[in-house]
């Protein structure tokens, strides 16, 4: 029932809210915080890092898309603008004989122009995929 203050002429209501309950439930939840953080023991977070592979590929065929969505397929040796229908044969052709050491060690990298649609990167990376080419990558520009 709410509170009801006398004066002279009658009798008024009070619109005040009661603060002493809210200050209360308060306290009690600081006090409990404060009892229970010391308890609480930090955990360990394992992020992975950069540079752990197990061996470094021995050679690296880039495919870079440019700013007109053309490809490219770049080795150590030499680079030659090619097709997408091409991509897969021209990637295992680079990485040698299928089996081979050489082709389970070489990586292909993604590049691209960064106003290229990312449609085209993702078409690349399902070609390569569908293909079963492994150790495919993307390169990244760090900011400055």
């Amino acid at each position: 029932m709410p509170a009801v203050a006398s004066r002279s002429r009658g009798r008024r209501t009070i619109n005040e809210i009661n603060m002493v309950p809210f200050i209360d439930v308060m306290l009690v939840l600081l006090i409990i915080f404060m009892v229970t953080a010391p308890l609480i023991s930090p955990s360990v977070i394992d992020l992975p890092t950069m540079g752990k592979a197990a061996k470094q590929p021995d050679q690296v065929i880039q495919i870079v898309v440019t700013k007109k969505e053309a490809l490219e397929l770049k080795t150590s040796n030499a680079s030659r603008p090619i097709q997408l229908q091409d991509l897969a044969a021209a990637v295992r052709s680079a990485q040698g004989a299928p089996g081979s050491a050489s082709a389970a060690s070489s990586a292909v990298v993604i590049s691209a122009d960064k106003t290229v649609k990312y449609e085209q990167v993702v078409q690349v990376m399902d070609t390569l995929q569908r293909a079963g080419i492994q150790r495919v990558g993307l390169s990244v520009q760090l900011a400055p």
